[in-house]
Parts: structure tokens; sequence; C-alpha cells
């Protein structure tokens, strides 16, 4: 009901205003002084194509590129069977500081060799000072396939330092130790790894 009562007083309300606001609207605009606007031509843009004179265009040659001079034939091979040439090459086998004998060039027996020596890495947790050294020496033996079997730490500056030590001599690879043209195992070969600790 009182929906209806609203509608009802509402909408003669809203005429009301509806109809001032124009007529303030109509005084304001004041209908005797509008101006008349003069028409102005509209510019003119002409965009034109300049062709090229063909009589130009023919006096351009066309050059074909110069080729470089073809390379040198290859020199000639005198050696037919493609075998390569060794003059009396020495080599020094490597220092790893192992308790190992090599044997001599005479003797097809040989002792085992290394051949792939990993460093070790993870260890940066034991480090506790700021340079200096730490020595882990180990005992391990070398199986017929050159792998390194059994290691042990005989001794150590830091038990810390030990497992990082043992798990890079299990990395390494030998070649095997040879007796009688076969391969046997090695026992007990002894060496030390140094940790070294500073900035350089």
């Amino acid at each position: 009901m009182g929906a209806i009562v609203r509608a009802i007083l509402g909408l003669p309300l809203a005429g009301l205003v509806v109809v001032g606001l124009f007529l303030v609207m109509w005084a304001q605009v004041k209908p005797d002084e509008i101006v008349e606007v003069n028409e102005v031509d509209p510019v003119q843009i002409n965009i034109t194509r300049q062709i090229e004179d063909s009589a130009v265009r023919n006096e351009r040659r066309f050059e074909r590129p110069k080729l470089d001079a073809p390379p040198p034939p290859p020199p000639a091979i005198e050696r037919q069977n493609f075998e390569p040439q060794v003059d009396g090459v020495r080599a020094a086998a490597p220092d790893f500081g192992t308790d190992v004998d090599i044997g001599s060039g005479f003797n097809p027996d040989r002792d085992a060799q290394p051949l792939v020596r990993v460093n070790p890495s993870g260890f940066e947790r034991c480090i506790d000072r700021d340079e200096g050294e730490e020595r882990v020496r180990l005992e391990f033996d070398v199986d017929p396939a050159g792998n390194v079997v059994n290691v042990e730490v005989l001794s150590s500056t830091d038990r810390c330092y030990n497992r990082y030590a043992v798990r890079a001599a299990e990395r390494w690879k030998y070649q095997p130790k040879i007796v009688k043209g076969e391969a046997v195992p090695r026992r007990g070969v002894q060496t030390t790894i140094v940790f070294s600790i500073g900035a350089g």
C-alpha cells in the first residue's frame, strides 16, 4: 500500500522537476544568440607515386659477382698405407704418490698402474680453519678388472675427511696387475690423499 502512495505522489513531483530543469537549460542556451558556422572548404591532399624513368633503370647493368680463386689441391700423400709414423716418442709415467712398482719395459709382467683418479668432493662441511691441509692414508686392493675394492683408512689427521677419501678412491680405475700374461688381483696398495685448505 505504501508503494502505491509513493508512486502517486512521486510521479507528479518528478514531472515538475524535469520541466523545471528543461526551462533552466532553455534560458541558458538563448536561441537568438546562436552563431552560424560558415562551411570551410575541405583540405585536399593529392598523393602521386613518383615513377622512375625507364631510361635510368635501363642504364643499370647487372654484374655477375666475382668468385674467389679455387683452393689449391691437397698435398700428395707419399705413404699409401696411412700408418702413423712414430719416431722415438717417450713419455714419463705420472707420479701418483702410490707405493706400486710399475716394472720395467723388458718384463711382460707388470704391477697395477693408476689410470683414472677422481678428486674427493663434498668435504666442505669438514673445513674448520682458513688454511692448512688434512691427510688421509688409505689401503686398498685392485681386482683383475682394474677396480678399487676393500678400501680401508690406515690413518688420518681428521676423521671427518675419511668417508670422502674412501668414496673418491672407490671411483678410481687401474690397469690390473699382470703375471704371466694374465690379470691378477693386486693387494695392499697404499696412498695418501691430501686435502689442501686455503684461499689459493
